[in-house]
């Protein structure tokens, strides 16, 4: 890799995103980074050297400006999660959708590669298993929707113009560190950690048994830095076009064993006793399959990723006192 190796990162202040800053930072100290996000949700304001600059992906000159000269973009910003896309449609779409839109068009008027992030709710409800990119787009709900918009158009737009890849991640979960400052999401598993430290019962929706693949935010951000890696190769051989693949772990549980994993953790660790309850389930559109594999040899092939993390580690480590 060149010196002028210059890589951008959207969403750079987020969960996902400040942890590929700091490990390209690591991996790749020759490498020029640009780091932007709207700061929606992430707070992350510096990782290490690098400053995480405030950009809005809605606003396509302000974007182009911003990620000019880049060779490739990680392009980790979004309205994440069910809920939030459910309560801010509108939002949603003008980032998921028209955001995605313009950092592929970016692409496609330069060259640079693209990494993107098009989730496992693309998919819906799968009768079979194991999951993988091939299966056919069916979502539940606004977000799944939203993502299957954003995965055509980088599809489309790469065609012919630029390196891409794009990775269907399962259920993330975890913390990581920035500096002396952990950083976290809303998870089920941090959610569920959070209400034991509290005292409180772990809910469950109903019907509790339904089962979700889990991958830990460190092994999602090294996939994309890894992404990275293959785009700036994949550029100055002159390739284009699109590839998938799947970014998951082999830990498939029901929510309810996660739940009672915590639970017992939870007592081991800190002599809680944590209660859990089953409750109504609230959402529009979710997925309640028992039992959810997902291949992964493409990406394990291809990039050279495994998964290094588990949930019960994870789960012990964010109880640990």
């Amino acid at each position: 890799m060149s010196n002028s190796t210059h890589v951008a990162i959207t969403g750079a202040a987020g969960f996902i995103g400040s942890r590929v800053v700091g490990q390209l930072r690591r991996d790749h100290p020759d490498w020029e980074l640009t780091a932007i996000d709207n700061f929606y949700l992430g707070d992350v304001r510096e990782v290490g050297d690098t400053t995480v600059e405030h950009v809005d992906i809605r606003h396509r000159d302000q974007l182009t400006d911003a990620l000019d000269g880049a060779d490739a973009v990680l392009h980790l910003a979004a309205i994440s999660g069910v809920d939030d896309c459910d309560d801010k449609p509108d939002l949603a779409y003008e980032v998921n959708v028209v955001g995605t839109n313009n950092v592929a068009y970016f692409c496609e008027r330069t060259g640079a590669g693209l990494a993107f992030p098009f989730s496992m709710a693309v998919i819906g409800d799968p009768t079979d298993f194991p999951i993988t990119t091939d299966m056919a787009r069916d979502p539940l709900n606004w977000y799944g929707e939203t993502k299957v918009l954003g995965e055509r158009a980088v599809e489309t737009m790469a065609d012919g113009s630029f390196p891409a890849v794009q990775f269907m991640i399962s259920n993330l979960y975890g913390e990581h560190a920035v500096g002396d400052r952990a950083v976290s999401k809303g998870t089920v598993i941090n959610f569920f950690v959070n209400r034991a430290l509290a005292g409180e019962p772990l809910t469950v929706y109903e019907p509790g048994t339904q089962a979700r693949n889990f991958v830990h935010v460190r092994d999602v951000a090294d996939a994309f830095c890894r992404a990275a890696e293959r785009l700036v190769a994949r550029r100055a051989a002159g390739e284009t076009g699109s590839e998938a693949y799947e970014v998951a772990s082999d830990e498939d549980p029901g929510v309810m064993t996660v739940a009672e994993t915590v639970a017992r953790v939870a007592s081991e660790e800190r002599g809680l006793d944590v209660d859990i309850e089953l409750v109504a389930n609230p959402r529009s559109g979710e997925t309640l399959v028992d039992s959810f594999a997902v291949d992964t040899t493409a990406i394990e092939r291809d990039l050279g990723w495994t998964p290094t993390e588990s949930v019960e580690a994870s789960v012990r480590d964010l109880l640990a006192e």
